[in-house]
Parts: C-alpha cells; sequence; structure tokens
C-alpha cells in the first residue's frame, strides 16, 4: 500500500505501510489537551461524529487498565471500541491497544496506538499512530470510512479544548 493522504485542512491523516497517522496542533497547553482526551466526563462531548453519542463504559487510564467506549448511531446501531492501556507518560505520551469490540473483528490481533502530545510553548502538535496488524486490515477499516469520523472527532476535540 503506498501513502496516501486522507486528511483536511486542519488535520493530516495518511498511511504509512500499516499505518494510520494524524496529526493536528491544538491551542492549548498539552496538560489541558492530555486532560480532555482521558476524562471519562468529556470523551462524549469529542469522540465519534456528531450525528452519535457515547457512553464510556470503561477508562481506567493506568498501565494494564481497560477502555471501552459505545457509539451510538442515530439509526440505534451501537459501535463499541475496547483495548487496553500499555504505557502512560502523562502529559506526553499513551500508548493502548484498539478494536471494534463485535466479532469477528475482536478475535484477532488489535491495533496498537501511540499518541504523543508535544508542547509547542503554550501549543500542542498531537500525532496519533495506528499500527495495523497488516496493510489489508488497515485498508478494510478505512473502507469503513473512518477517516471522516477521525477529522471529525479531532475537530470536535477542538471545540472541547476551547471550553478549557
Amino acid at each position: 500500500m503506498t501513502a496516501q493522504q486522507l486528511g483536511n485542512d486542519r488535520t493530516t491523516a495518511y498511511t504509512d505501510g500499516p499505518d494510520l497517522v494524524l496529526e493536528r496542533i491544538f491551542d492549548a497547553p498539552r496538560e489541558l489537551v492530555w486532560k480532555i482526551l482521558h476524562d471519562a466526563d468529556r470523551i462524549p462531548y469529542w469522540w465519534g461524529p456528531r450525528n452519535t453519542t457515547m457512553t464510556v463504559v470503561e477508562n481506567d487510564v493506568r498501565v494494564g487498565g481497560r477502555w471501552r467506549w459505545i457509539a451510538h448511531t442515530e439509526g440505534g446501531e451501537d459501535a463499541p471500541f475496547a483495548g487496553e492501556y500499555l504505557e502512560i507518560a502523562p502529559p506526553e505520551r499513551v500508548v493502548r491497544t484498539e478494536m471494534f469490540d463485535v466479532p469477528p473483528f475482536n478475535q484477532g490481533e488489535p491495533a496498537i496506538e501511540t499518541m504523543t502530545l508535544g508542547d509547542l510553548g503554550g501549543r500542542t502538535k498531537l500525532v496519533s499512530r495506528s499500527r495495523f496488524p497488516s496493510v489489508e486490515i488497515l485498508e478494510g477499516a478505512l473502507a469503513t470510512g473512518m477517516i471522516g469520523g477521525a477529522l471529525e472527532s479531532y475537530d470536535r476535540l477542538a471545540e472541547e479544548i476551547d471550553k478549557g
């Protein structure tokens, strides 16, 4: 798979082999960005497309802790995602597994997401690199339209950050 540019004028998104990379600069210190990214009470306000609601079932932000979030679509379908936190280094880095938590997708190897928050002197550069088990699995995930949801989530995250 050759690199594909998938982003927009606010968020850079591209593939790099089996990796999906998203990059965005937020106009806020990284401590605030970190807090909003991991606060279970705030996640429903930024994660997922605008036409969904979100339930945070679990969000145990510690090494070995589990997370499970369920997006509820307007059509009444649930889209659960889950994983485990592998590395936590506030406010600069988190590594976690991530998978679509329904059979058969939750039977295989999960994606590994590494998120870094770079300090730009009052601004924050967020880089999320999700390594999928294979290029084919990444292509299947992209075919679901996940990029649109990711870009919209980052726009919503910026709005939530603006609230402080």
